[in-house]
């Protein structure tokens, strides 16, 4: 179990981010077509996992625009952007903002948020997922991870982006 905070209050998580150089848990996540996926659609790639509660709101939506910025500039590496959003929302989101470079998927019919740690245990976003990125590389093992310790903070992108370079 890992803490974190929410305007200043604390916040618990149902576990720990996977450790840097353990082998990703697979997941099945649901894309824009209502479709299931996991580790194995993007096999032989990067994939950065942009881990936000809900696209609807300002810093969710700020990291997911950088995150689409910097993407299209990095070979072989898939951004993905993981929240509890109907996959129907994330959609719309990305079509209003333009967002082309980053893969929305949904966890609302998945234990993802159980099994990375980041499922929220308490306080009004109980059953959200905490801010986070996890960064697996093409064996997809982990090599990269770090939990946002206040939900309405940003992540770090410089450094998720230097262990890519």
């Amino acid at each position: 179990m890992a803490t974190i905070t929410f305007q200043g209050k604390p916040i618990n998580t149902v576990g720990d981010l996977p450790a840097v150089g353990s082998p990703a848990p697979d997941f099945l996540l649901t894309n824009r077509k209502m479709q299931d996926v996991g580790l194995a659609e993007f096999a032989g790639k990067r994939k950065v996992l942009n881990i936000v509660p809900s696209l609807d709101t300002p810093t969710c939506a700020a990291s997911t625009r950088k995150f689409n910025e910097k993407a299209a500039h990095l070979p072989n590496t898939v951004v993905l952007a993981v929240s509890a959003d109907l996959p129907f929302a994330q959609v719309r989101f990305c079509e209003i903002e333009g967002i082309k470079h980053v893969v929305p998927l949904s966890t609302f019919r998945s234990s993802f948020a159980h099994d990375y740690g980041v499922e929220l245990l308490d306080s009004i976003l109980a059953g959200l997922t905490a801010r986070a990125i996890v960064i697996i590389d093409e064996h997809n093992t982990v090599i990269y991870t770090q939990l946002v310790n206040e939900i309405a903070d940003e992540p770090d992108y410089a450094a998720a982006l230097a262990t890519l370079n």
